[in-house]
């Protein structure tokens, strides 16, 4: 069953029907960040259990979306929002500190938003990967943003003369590579670190490629 119902309309117990629809797609989303997240994982999970763990019915569920994989491309998108709300929070505190510090902070931030459930590591890093061309699409869509992001404050250094004026856009690919595959293996308990030892390795890795030569090996 993929087709979605119709929403009820009107007012009940004091609420309008947008009141209504707006705590049960939360709920959806909650019990689909548990399951996916701590619980058996997105390809275990079955319409049905969400909805029970939901404390709902699979009819309420397709009101709200027409197949598992929407629930969970939403929650994909909200784990990277969470990330960039608080990158955006941490700029302006992040103005005129040197490269290191302001890259450490900024980055921090960063991860205070993505990380700060070990489950929406889970989702945005290990159950996304491989599910279908189109959540593949979104994934790379939301790494080009970070991307984007690293090749601005790259331009921004070099204009500060902080760091050589070259073009960062490879390194800042293969860097946020290395964050995710590092994030979905300590997701995924192959990596025998604290999530503090692994945002401070990529910080070094960050700045020591924002300082490397231009080539190797170094020209002169």
């Amino acid at each position: 069953m993929t087709g979605r119902r119709a929403r009820p309309t009107g007012r009940y117990g004091g609420r309008s029907a947008a009141e209504r629809h707006a705590e049960r797609r939360r709920r959806f989303l909650d019990a689909g960040l548990e399951m996916f997240g701590r619980g058996p994982g997105y390809r275990a999970t079955t319409v049905a259990a969400l909805s029970e763990a939901a404390g709902l019915s699979t009819r309420q569920f397709y009101e709200e979306f027409r197949t598992l994989e929407d629930l969970l491309a939403e929650l994909h998108l909200e784990v990277n929002d969470a990330a960039e709300r608080e990158l955006a929070t941490a700029l302006p505190s992040a103005d005129g500190l040197d490269l290191a510090e302001r890259t450490a902070r900024l980055f921090r931030a960063y991860a205070a938003g993505i990380t700060a459930d070990p489950a929406r590591v889970r989702v945005a890093f290990v159950e996304i990967v491989g599910v279908s061309a189109r959540m593949d699409r979104q994934r790379l869509t939301r790494r080009a943003r970070w991307v984007d992001f690293l090749c601005a404050e790259a331009a921004a250094a070099a204009e500060r003369g902080e760091i050589a004026d070259r073009d960062y856009r490879i390194a800042a690919t293969a860097f946020i590579g290395g964050v995710n595959g590092l994030l979905h293996d300590w997701s995924a308990g192959w990596v025998e670190a604290t999530l503090d030892e692994v945002i401070d390795e990529l910080v070094l890795m960050l700045l020591g490629r924002l300082h490397a030569p231009d080539r190797w090996p170094p020209a002169g």
